[in-house]
């Protein structure tokens, strides 16, 4: 990108591209202008730190929307003990995992078989002033069949298949992870791989088993990526973590802890409602957080909690119930007398969209319907909204 696309970029930073195009910019690459420019809008939210750098590049639409998020990359770097080791990401893309790597360890080889991004990489790399990543362009499993000197080894898969289609199994991403364990296992003593948020969380680890870790990462309250990390665990430990505006919830648990724990069961409801993070919900913890939190589990299967006194750093979102009543048009007219409301399904036989359209209600409003299952008979709740699991 020369510095004239780039000053063009970067002062359009907030237009339409689709505009863009239809003009004439004399000594700008429009191609090339109208790339940086969504990869800019994209920054705002995924990657704030990079608009600090000008001189940063990004790829294509596709790798920005397949690579981690600030967020994400920050968690692994700091979860994983990585500090002066030598690793190597087998699956570079647009490089955000090899930058957060970098920061931390002593050595990141980044590996990617796309030549063109491992040009912008290398460029990005040293405009960020990253002088300990290794830039390497080849086929992941040919590139480490050469290595040596390596303490851990990071993959991420790509999940899509040759007919562009999502996908969630090791075994149908490319690279076949699984596949590659025997060399990966001669190379270093640690791989982490990270794995779609569709992923079946213990079908994944018996495949690369042992594991030590398995962490399910949600960011706001929305389920991004799974992370194995293997090592000789006769147990894994599962960690949810949700990375929220001011601050990051995790529980670490064992299947064992799970199965063990006795749940505390509510004959009604209280003041409080609680629904766990998007991360425990994948991670299956339902019972143990009876107990840490001291709530009550509304019914077996409903995974909504209540108390009479609201529970401070609860890792999930908290709402306040105002009324109580059958989930029926007319029980419910006159708690919402402007007929609105964001409506909640949890153990229900509605889907959310369903039962709104069943009460005539129209979506928005400051007032949460939740609808749910109470020791064993449906009931509705007007609730209003306390905290999120974006905060």
């Amino acid at each position: 990108m020369d510095s004239a696309t780039r000053d063009f970029a970067w002062a359009n930073r907030n237009c339409d591209v689709a505009g863009l195009l239809l003009g004439r910019h004399e000594g700008v690459d429009l191609r090339v202008a109208a790339r940086q420019i969504e990869g800019l809008q994209m920054a705002r939210a995924k990657w704030p730190s990079l608009l600090e750098c000008r001189d940063f590049q990004f790829p294509p639409r596709l790798n920005c929307e397949q690579a981690s998020s600030e967020a994400t990359a920050g968690y692994k770097a700091a979860t994983v003990d990585l500090k002066g080791m030598v690793i190597a990401d087998l699956t570079g893309g647009m490089g955000v995992d090899t930058m957060a790597f970098a920061k931390v360890a002593r050595t990141v080889h980044y590996v990617e078989r796309d030549p063109q991004l491992c040009a912008l990489a290398e460029a990005n790399f040293g405009a960020l002033g990253l002088t300990n990543v290794v830039v390497h362009c080849g086929d992941a499993a040919e590139w480490l069949r050469d290595a040596d000197g390596l303490d851990v080894v990071f993959a991420d898969p790509a999940r899509r298949d040759r007919y562009g289609r999502k996908v969630a199994a090791f075994e149908h991403c490319e690279p076949d992870i699984v596949a590659l364990l025997p060399l990966i296992k001669q190379k270093c003593s640690r791989l982490i791989v990270k794995a779609s948020p569709m992923i079946d969380l213990w079908l994944g680890a018996s495949q690369l088993g042992p594991v030590d870790e398995m962490h399910v990462v949600a960011v706001g309250g929305e389920c991004k990526e799974v992370l194995y990390v293997t090592g000789i665990a006769d147990e894994p430990a599962v960690v949810c973590a949700n990375i929220g505006r001011s601050r990051t919830s995790v529980e670490r648990f064992t299947r064992s802890d799970e199965n063990n724990a006795e749940p505390l069961f509510a004959a009604s409801a209280g003041r409080y409602l609680y629904e766990p993070n998007a991360a425990l919900m994948k991670g299956g913890c339902f019972r143990l957080i009876c107990q840490r939190y001291g709530v009550a589990k509304l019914d077996r299967n409903t995974h909504l909690y209540t108390s009479d006194v609201m529970v401070d750093g609860f890792p999930g979102r908290v709402f306040e119930v105002e009324a109580q009543a059958a989930p029926a048009a007319k029980a419910l007219r006159s708690l919402l007398p402007e007929g609105r409301a964001s409506v909640i399904c949890r153990n229900y036989p509605l889907e959310a969209e369903q039962l709104r359209k069943k009460l005539g209600l129209a979506d928005g409003g400051d007032k949460c319907l939740v609808a749910t299952t109470l020791a064993g008979a449906k009931v509705a709740f007007i609730c209003r909204l306390v905290r999120s699991a974006a905060q």
